[in-house]
């Protein structure tokens, strides 16, 4: 579904990518792991045109996509949910889901909530509530389902679960997989809890120091013997 070219990015004259060249499967979840300070991040951005891209090219359902800006991508199905900043706090609950389905029609705005608010029912007694009032995981969940309301199929999440209680983490976690196995979303995940992310993940990567050390199956890197080397860099 997205596949990435010898990209070499940053931001500006800054380079944190070097030649970095992948592939994420349509339908299943893939995993960028690697130390703070490697490109994850960096990748995201870069796919979904919020980082500078040096060199290489970024393909999206065979289509180039290179030099389209973000809400272009966005059109097209891509949604990019950063570690913070990914609501309208000083908008409710409900005003969040209404932003994000602004085009829709009225009729087909419901059908996508009401899909929204089965797959996260913890936002029903919250629509009323200001997006500053909600806890980390449920800005999180309000985040996700407002992509679903936007129709995503191809969701990036970068870091979902940073700073969260581990019963939050373990919640999202779970969404992530019902996003996949219910709706056959695509997934694109940054995650620093490595082993959690892989034991719901299809495939992986591990990024260092701006490039790829390691490629394959979730289950190849958790096996593999360099792991908590690459988990912190050496």
């Amino acid at each position: 579904m997205l596949r990435v070219e010898n990209l070499s990015a940053g931001y500006k004259e800054l380079h944190i990518l070097f030649d970095v060249s992948a592939e994420v499967e349509r339908g299943k979840v893939t995993t960028i792991a690697g130390p703070n300070g490697s490109g994850k991040s960096t990748f995201l951005k870069a796919a979904f045109g919020l980082a500078t891209i040096h060199s290489g090219r970024v393909f999206y359902n065979g289509m180039d996509i290179t030099a389209l800006q973000p809400h272009e991508k966005a059109r097209m199905g891509m949604a990019y949910l950063p570690q913070v900043e990914n609501i309208f706090t000083n908008l409710t609950v409900e005003e969040n889901l209404r932003m994000a389905g602004y085009i829709l029609e009225a009729g087909e705005y419901r059908e996508r909530k009401h899909l929204a608010l089965e797959v996260f029912p913890e936002l029903k007694n919250r629509l009323n509530q200001s997006g500053y009032t909600l806890s980390g995981g449920e800005r999180q969940f309000l985040a996700i389902a407002s992509a679903l309301i936007r129709k995503a199929d191809f969701l990036m999440l970068d870091e979902p679960t940073a700073m969260l209680s581990p019963k939050f983490a373990n919640t999202i976690f779970n969404k992530i997989l019902e996003l996949k196995e219910r709706f056959r979303l695509t997934v694109l995940l940054v995650e620093q809890n490595v082993m959690k992310a892989l034991e719901i993940s299809d495939n992986a990567y591990m990024f260092m120091n701006g490039r790829i050390v390691f490629e394959g199956t979730s289950l190849d890197l958790q096996r593999h013997e360099d792991l908590e080397r690459f988990c912190i860099g050496m």
